[in-house]
C-alpha cells in the first residue's frame, strides 16, 4: 500500500479512536526505556552531558531499529500485514483527537464552575504550577498547550512521516518523548538533557515554520483573524523560550485576537515569559473550543498539504 493511503488511513484513526487507554502506545515503552538508560550511562560515563547524550542516541536508534523491524517482519509474514502495523504505528504518532480531548475537558469543567477540577485537568497538558491559577490563568493555559501541542502532537508527526514513512515518524515520537522527559532545564537534566533538547529543536524546526502558513490558512478558513495570525506569528514567534513553539502560540493568538504567555509559577517560582498576542478580545472559556476548531482545521490542511507534496514528488519523478 502506498505510504499516502496509509497516513491518510492512519490520521482517520486518530480522528475516530483518539488514544485508548487500554492500548499499549509505544511513547510509553520509549519512556520506560529512557528511565532504564538514565541509570546506567550515567554510571558509566561521569561527564553527564556524554551520558546523556548517548542515551538519547541510543533511544532514538533502538526506536527506529525496533520500528523498522516490526513492520518488516510482518512484512514478511503478509504484505497486508505490514501495511497495517504500518497504518498503526503512524497512528500513535498523532494525538489530534487526544489533544482535543483533554483541553475539551478543561473547558466542560470551567462551563461547571469547578475551578479546582480545571485546575487539575489542566496540569496534564502544561508544566507549570496549577495549583492557584485563576479561571482566565487556566484558559490560557489550555489554549497554549492545544497551540504548542498542534506542532508536537500533529504537524511533525505528519511531516516526519510524509518523508519518511512509519519509522522516521516514530524515531520522531522518540525524540519529543526524550525532550519531554529529561530535555529539562532543572539542576537534575541541565547538561543530561542538553542533547536530547538540542536534536528536538533541530526535528520541530521546519516543522514549526510551516505552522505558521497552515495555521494562517486554517484561520482564513474558519473566519479568524487570517492577518493578525501570519502577522504575530512573524512579529511574536521568536520571543518565546523555546526556538520553536513560540511560532505556533503566536499564531493562536494572533487568529483568536488574545494574548499568551506572561507570568506563570514552575516548581513554586514565579516565571515571566514573553506576552505574544495583542489582547483584541479578553480571554474567555470559548477560546479553548476556537483552538480546538483552529486545531482540527490545520490537521486537515496540513494532512493535504504533506500528501499532495509527495504526490506531486512522485509524478515529477516519473515523468523523468
Amino acid at each position: 500500500m502506498r505510504l499516502e493511503y496509509q497516513i491518510l488511513i492512519a490520521i482517520l484513526l486518530d480522528l475516530a479512536l483518539g488514544d485508548p487507554r487500554w492500548f499499549p502506545h509505544p511513547v510509553r515503552l520509549i519512556g520506560r526505556l529512557i528511565a532504564a538508560l538514565e541509570g546506567p550511562a550515567r554510571r558509566a560515563i561521569p561527564d553527564a552531558r556524554a551520558a546523556g547524550a548517548v542515551t538519547a542516541l541510543t533511544v532514538i536508534l533502538v526506536t527506529a531499529l525496533a520500528t523498522a523491524a516490526l513492520i518488516g517482519i510482518a512484512g514478511q509474514i503478509h504484505p497486508l500485514f505490514g501495511d497495517a502495523i504500518g497504518i498503526v504505528v503512524l497512528y500513535t504518532t498523532i494525538a489530534a483527537r487526544d489533544l482535543a480531548r483533554h483541553s475539551l475537558e478543561v473547558y466542560r469543567a470551567l462551563e461547571r464552575f469547578d475551578l479546582a477540577e480545571a485546575r487539575r485537568l489542566v496540569s496534564w497538558l502544561v508544566g507549570r504550577d496549577t495549583e492557584r491559577l485563576t479561571e482566565t490563568e487556566v484558559i490560557r493555559a489550555a489554549v497554549e498547550s492545544v497551540a504548542e501541542n498542534t506542532v508536537d502532537g500533529i504537524i511533525a508527526p505528519l511531516f516526519f512521516a510524509a518523508l519518511g514513512g512509519p519509522v522516521a515518524a516514530m524515531a520522531y515520537k522518540a525524540v519529543n518523548t526524550l525532550d519531554s522527559m529529561i530535555g529539562y532545564k532543572s539542576e537534575r537534566y541541565l547538561d543530561f538533557g542538553q542533547t536530547a533538547a538540542k536534536i528536538d529543536d533541530g526535528a520541530n524546526y521546519l516543522p514549526a515554520r510551516i505552522a505558521a502558513p497552515i495555521l494562517t490558512a486554517a484561520a482564513a478558513l474558519l473566519g479568524f483573524r487570517t492577518s493578525a495570525a501570519w502577522r504575530i506569528a512573524n512579529r511574536d514567534g521568536r520571543k518565546h523560550q523555546s526556538l520553536n513553539a513560540g511560532i505556533a502560540e503566536a499564531a493562536f493568538a494572533g487568529a483568536l485576537g488574545v494574548r499568551l504567555g506572561g507570568v506563570m509559577e514552575r516548581r513554586g517560582r514565579p516565571v515571566d515569559l514573553p506576552e505574544i498576542g495583542d489582547p483584541v478580545v479578553p480571554l474567555a472559556r470559548g477560546h479553548i473550543l476556537a483552538a480546538n476548531r483552529l486545531m482540527f482545521m490545520a490537521t486537515v490542511i496540513a494532512v493535504m498539504t504533506f500528501l499532495a507534496a509527495r504526490w506531486g514528488f512522485s509524478s515529477i519523478r516519473a515523468i523523468w
